[in-house]
């Protein structure tokens, strides 16, 4: 059997995808797999911050289009990039062992967090991120910035410029009153948030200056695994996938994008979850989330201790309850 395989084009999601047909290749010799390239609006649109252009959906909507019409088989995304459900007609196979799920810090000078200046320039795209580095310094200034990996690097190491929109009511002679302009403020990067997973896959770890605890930033729903997407009724590649899956990868990423299904998070509202195994000899687990309101204003954390005995939706449900309930009181 020849499958056809989607993905982007970026240099993280092939590396990806060429990592998940070598395993394949390795299980199913008989068998043959080819990457297939296809672009998303994510991709074309590089300029505008991902809140403002849609939701998760853009890095994937193209994709999942081809899937259900039979021009591919199955498709590789990073399951963080992934809306809370797949497309009607599509499914997930069970997750792969994951990545390493933590976020880093890439300096370009300073040697970690503490020794950067006060008001230091920190480049992310993601609110998670940046509300979850402001409670670690809020003396940062912490910018917007979009692009793959090897992009971003660039333009912290070149000095690059970044420019931040900045509404402005002023009023001028030949303008009507109360018409906002468009004015930015200009940055140069001190240093950028990456996942740890993306940087290392695509052979760049050296550059990592500092891992974050998940404790002092809690990971996306899912970050460092793989979503390996394809038609609900392609039962007999189904069954390929799932032999190659990792049972504590697929019991905590699924954990982690429940959360993110039942909290009702999307790329607009700063969203985390990370669950692992914390007491090995029980099998002891803990579920770490934090949930807050677009602005970051409004955050609030939940930890929540479990066994493999425990009911999944009753985790997941006290996670939720006690997040919205601290928000209320806030």
């Amino acid at each position: 059997m020849r499958y056809l395989i989607g993905t982007r084009g970026s240099k993280l999601a092939l590396v990806q995808t060429d990592y998940v047909i070598d395993k394949l290749k390795r299980a199913y010799p008989d068998d043959d797999f080819m990457a297939v390239i296809i672009k998303t609006t994510g991709d074309v649109e590089q300029k505008k911050a991902l809140d403002k252009i849609g939701s998760k959906g853009i890095f994937v909507k193209e994709i999942e289009d081809e899937l259900l019409s039979g021009k591919i088989h199955m498709a590789v995304h990073s399951m963080k990039d992934m809306p809370d459900e797949p497309a009607a007609g599509l499914t997930f196979a069970k997750a792969w062992e994951r990545e390493d799920p933590r976020d880093v810090l890439v300096l370009k000078n300073a040697a970690s967090l503490d020794k950067l200046p006060h008001g230091a320039v920190i480049g992310t795209g993601s609110k998670r991120r940046k509300y979850q580095l402001l409670k670690l310094r809020p003396d940062l200034k912490v910018v917007g910035i979009r692009g793959n990996i090897d992009t971003r690097l660039r333009k912290l190491y070149d000095g690059e410029i970044i420019y931040e929109e900045v509404a402005d009511n002023t009023v001028n002679n030949n303008e009507i009153a109360n018409e906002k302009q468009n004015k930015y403020n200009e940055y140069r990067l001190d240093g950028i948030v990456l996942a740890a997973a993306g940087i290392k896959r695509i052979g760049r770890e050296s550059e990592i200056t500092q891992y974050f605890s998940e404790d002092d930033m809690i990971p996306a729903p899912a970050q460092g695994t793989l979503a390996l997407e394809l038609r609900a009724d392609n039962k007999e590649l189904m069954v390929k996938l799932d032999a190659l899956s990792d049972e504590k990868t697929n019991l905590c990423a699924g954990l982690e994008r429940e959360f993110l299904k039942q909290i009702g998070g999307n790329c607009h509202l700063p969203v985390a979850a990370y669950c692992d195994i914390v007491r090995k000899k029980d099998s002891r687990l803990r579920l770490l989330a934090m949930f807050g309101s677009e602005d970051g204003k409004q955050l609030a954390r939940t930890e929540q201790f479990f066994d493999m005995t425990s009911d999944r939706n009753d985790i997941v449900e006290r996670a939720v309850h006690d997040i919205r309930y601290k928000l209320e009181i806030d």
